[in-house]
Order: structure tokens, then C-alpha cells, then sequence
């Protein structure tokens, strides 16, 4: 029932998009900020019914380590389809994030991926990913955080995925903090008895932030190492949690 009331809300959601899209698209045209603030508040409250319909019981954890008065990239890990909409429900900030360029080609939903600044990433092109990286960079500095995951891929295993180093050069070359988000149990809702969606508890912990420029060295020569460390370490703790 969970996973066809989810289907069913999607569907209504694309009807009233339609006009919405209209609606969107003149705010941007007077305010392209208005335009990224109203469009994420449609979608958070989108994503908000899929959590209440899918039964999700959701505990935040370290909200208060995100800054205020900056944009930060979200480093997280990554274990199913609902963790960015756990994460983009508990954000404090206007934010868009890194998918793979697949989903680009998805109707309906790729609209408003870019009305929220969202980047797609080419993993296979260099020369494009070097692209992305530096639109990151440009949306870091007009104040969007930005949401990666570097372990490039889902993964459902307690040991995490080797962090891609380069996931991090957005934070590396703007300067920004990297907020290190840890998720615990969001592959219970759906991957584990796939295609069904199940109730679950989940736990999202926001960790202190890391300045890259601040670390020893080694720490920055192996950033990507240095924050999935930080994550797996915070991935057992919490386990306990669920």
C-alpha cells in the first residue's frame, strides 16, 4: 500500500507541476533566487508527503554544525533512492545536488532538479566533470550548498566505498566547509524487499564542519579519506541508534 500511495502522490505531483513550472519560470525571470527559494520549498514539502506516506520515522542529529552564513558541500554517504529525500528535507539551506547524467533525461523530475541548481555528472568524461566542478564552484559562490556523494554509487554493505578524491574539489577551490552527513538505515525502505517500500527509522547525523585549508598536509592530500572516515566512524555509532 506504502509503495502504491507513493506512486499515486507522484502522479498527482507531475499534474500540478505542470502549472507550477509556468509559475517558476516567470519568478526567475524578475528573481533567480526567489526562484531557486520557492521551487526548493515545493519539493521539500513534495518530499515531505512521500516520508509521511512511506512511514519514515526520521531522527537529525548535529543540525546545529551546519554555518548559518555560508554554503557548504554535503559529503554523504550513500545506501538508497530515499537518502536525498531524508537529506533534503533536513537541509537548513537552499541546496542542490551532484546526480549521476542519467537522470538528467527523467521527465518531470530532471525540471525540477535544475530549477534547484542541481549538477549532473558525466563519471565517464573528464573534461565534463571538470565542468561540473566548476559550476559547483560558481554556485558555492553565490551562496547554494551543494549535496555529493563519493562513494560515486549506492552501497547497502556496513564498510563503506572508497571516496572518490575528487568528489571533494568543490569545497578544495571554493574555500567552503565540507559538512560530512552520515546515513543509517535508508536502504530499509526500500532496497532491502525491492520493489516494495516498508516503514523504517532513520538516522541522519550532520558531523562539525571541515575546512580543508585548515587541515594538517596529509589530511588534504587524502581528503576524501579523511571525511569517509569521519562517516564510517559515525555510521557504527549510530547503528545503535536505530
Amino acid at each position: 500500500m506504502r509503495t502504491l500511495g507513493i506512486c499515486l502522490f507522484l502522479f498527482l505531483f507531475f499534474i500540478i507541476s505542470i502549472p507550477l513550472y509556468l509559475v517558476e519560470t516567470i519568478i526567475g525571470k524578475f528573481s533567480p533566487y526567489r526562484k531557486v527559494t520557492s521551487s526548493q520549498a515545493i519539493v521539500v514539502w513534495a518530499l515531505n508527503c512521500m516520508l509521511f506516506i512511506s512511514g519514515t520515522r526520521k531522527t537529525i542529529i548535529g543540525l546545529e554544525n551546519v554555518p548559518k552564513d555560508q554554503a557548504v558541500l554535503y559529503a554523504a554517504n550513500h545506501r538508497s533512492y530515499f537518502d536525498i529525500i531524508v537529506g533534503y528535507t533536513s537541509v537548513p539551506n537552499l541546496t542542490g545536488f551532484v546526480a549521476k547524467k542519467e537522470m538528467k533525461k527523467v521527465p518531470f523530475i530532471s525540471v525540477w532538479m535544475k530549477y534547484l541548481n542541481c549538477l549532473f555528472l558525466d563519471r565517464d568524461n573528464i573534461k565534463e566533470g571538470l565542468k561540473m566542478v566548476l559550476e559547483g564552484i560558481e554556485l558555492i559562490k553565490k551562496g547554494y550548498s551543494l549535496w555529493i556523494a563519493p562513494e560515486g554509487t549506492r552501497n547497502t554493505e556496513k564498510e563503506l566505498l572508497t571516496f572518490k578524491e575528487g568528489s571533494l574539489k568543490i569545497a578544495e577551490k571554493s574555500g567552503c566547509p565540507i559538512i560530512p552527513v552520515t546515513l543509517n538505515n535508508t536502504d530499509a525502505q526500500f532496497e532491502r524487499q525491492f520493489p516494495w517500500v516498508k516503514k523504517a527509522h532513520i538516522i541522519i547525523e550532520f558531523g562539525k564542519p571541515i575546512y580543508p585549508n585548515e587541515l594538517e598536509k596529509e589530511q588534504r592530500k587524502f581528503l576524501g579519506s579523511h571525511v569517509q572516515s569521519i562517516i564510517q566512524n559515525t555510521y557504527n555509532k549510530n547503528q545503535s541508534l536505530i
